[in-house]
Parts: structure tokens; sequence; C-alpha cells
């Protein structure tokens, strides 16, 4: 049987790993630990594996907090980044040409 303390503190890394407030506050992130028709899934994890599910949330929340931190083009598209990488070295990147104009020039 788990711990309240443990359980809260896994609680307390889903509702911070969300992705926006309003996911918090859904409580959407807790949606696979508890099912409607079923009882809460932590029950069938001893203390050991809920710290381990614990600290695999908590390493993932912080991973991601780096990667944003120092990696600010890794949720861009492809063109984006490559637009921002051209102005990171002072070019800009030339503005796309129709090859075939609707003018008939």
């Amino acid at each position: 049987m788990a711990t309240a303390a443990l359980r809260r503190s896994i609680y307390r890394e889903f509702i911070r790993s969300a992705n926006s407030r309003r996911a918090a506050k859904d409580g959407a992130p807790l949606r696979f630990l508890l099912h409607p028709s079923k009882k809460d899934l932590l029950e069938k994890y001893d203390d050991r594996g809920l710290e381990n599910i614990r600290t695999f949330l908590r390493a993932n929340r912080l991973h991601k907090g780096l990667l944003e931190r120092y990696n600010p083009l890794h949720d861009l598209t492809t063109e984006e980044r490559i637009k921002a990488t051209a102005r990171r070295v002072g070019l800009d990147m030339p503005e796309d040409v129709d090859p075939n104009p609707k003018d008939g020039s």
C-alpha cells in the first residue's frame, strides 16, 4: 500500500508537468492513472515502484525545462528553424519567388 505522501507527490508532479494551467486545473494529466470503472491504478504499485514513477516524472519535467532554456529552437518547424538560424548570423532568408507568375510577365 502506498503512503499518502508519496501518492500526493506523484499527483503534484503531474500537475507541474501539465502543458498549460487549464490542463492542470482540469486534471488532464491524471486521466491515465484514474479510470472511472476501476480503482486507482496507483494501488497496484509498492512504494519503490511509486518512487520510480515520481522520479521519472520529475526528470521528464526537468528535461523539458532544460530543452526550452538551452535549445529554444527545438519546438519550431523546419522552416521557422532555418529562418531563426539565418537571423542569428545576421542574414535574412530570401523571399520565395513564384516560378509561374500569374500576370503573364
